[in-house]
């Protein structure tokens, strides 16, 4: 395909768009890496840090002033692994690892941005918010239609000056206007709240080198996120439950996003639950109510989360 989708349920955005077959388009950072020799760099984020002024170094340099934020300077795998803020020198000292990070500890909002990038400018972008839920998982995704005008600035900005000659898809992760991470693809998780030919206009980038996406008002979109306890072994519900949920008015897709003939440990899940699914809806309240009908399905409760966003947690 394409249109490199590793994980299954997430092919249904992707099943019959065209697309040249001389043309890849990654949705997962490993094979955004491969495709990008000239600009896979930004993986590195210690050269991240570094391109806006931030104070960091390796680990093996100890911070002048604490605290601080330490992670992996690349991982392509889990991009948050071991990551955490170290209070002191003290702390410093027990967690110092081998390939990792410290950096300023930034505060404020924590956001997720996919751009649109034709030869280095921004031609689109559009911004997420995580609603926390418990030890690490969302309960909620919001997939805003207002624009953060200060924060889109910024990230033109930084891509018109570090991305020259680039032309695909980006996503940024920022905290108080001030990227954290990079990756040469967009958040897989819900092209279909981008609106109607979002996923052409992203074929047209990469087969023509130009954007060119008619887009109509915009509204937000939320991608509401169905855990299980740990522990158990679960079974996908059956085929005609969902069919019947994902054909409700405002839902736009149902992610059933983890294989039931693999183990549990087999799968990549935060420490607060087992994703058992995902809604995208154009609105909340009809997202919420098909959340506890998977819920009913799987056996499962449903415990809303205060809508909130998520406290920053990386620096």
């Amino acid at each position: 395909m394409p249109i490199i989708e590793r994980d299954p349920w997430r092919r249904q955005y992707f099943d019959g768009v065209a697309c040249p077959t001389d043309v890849s388009i990654p949705t997962d950072d490993p094979d955004a890496w491969s495709l990008q020799p000239r600009h896979r760099w930004v993986y590195d984020k210690l050269r991240i840090a570094e391109s806006q002024g931030i104070e960091c170094a390796p680990h093996g340099v100890a911070p002048r002033r604490y605290p601080v934020f330490s992670k992996p300077i690349v991982n392509l795998r889990g991009m948050g692994l071991e990551s955490r803020v170290l209070a002191d020198a003290s702390a410093y000292a027990r967690h110092r690892r081998p390939g990792h990070l410290w950096m300023t500890l930034l505060t404020g909002a924590h956001v997720s941005t996919d751009l649109a990038v034709q030869n280095g400018t921004v031609r689109w972008l559009r911004h997420a918010v995580g609603i926390p839920g418990p030890r690490g998982t969302f309960d909620h995704w919001v997939i805003e239609a207002s624009p953060r005008p200060a924060l889109a600035d910024y990230c033109r900005a930084w891509t018109h000056a570090h991305l020259a000659g680039y032309t695909g898809m980006l996503n940024l992760e920022t905290i108080g206007e001030r990227i954290i991470e990079a990756h040469l693809r967009f958040a897989d998780q819900w092209p279909d709240l981008y609106g109607p030919g979002w996923v052409d206009a992203v074929v047209g980038l990469y087969a023509d080198r130009r954007w060119h996406y008619d887009e109509r008002a915009r509204v937000d979109g939320y991608s509401v996120v169905l855990f299980g306890p740990h522990g158990r072994r679960y079974r996908h519900p059956p085929p005609d439950r969902v069919a019947a949920i994902r054909g409700r008015e405002a839902v736009s897709s149902v992610q059933i996003p983890f294989d039931e003939t693999r183990s549990p440990r087999a799968h990549a899940m935060p420490p607060g639950g087992f994703r058992l699914a995902i809604v995208n809806s154009r609105s909340l309240s009809v997202g919420r109510r098909a959340r506890r009908d998977l819920a009913a399905a799987f056996g499962v409760p449903v415990v809303l989360r205060a809508a909130t966003p998520r406290r920053p947690r990386t620096g």
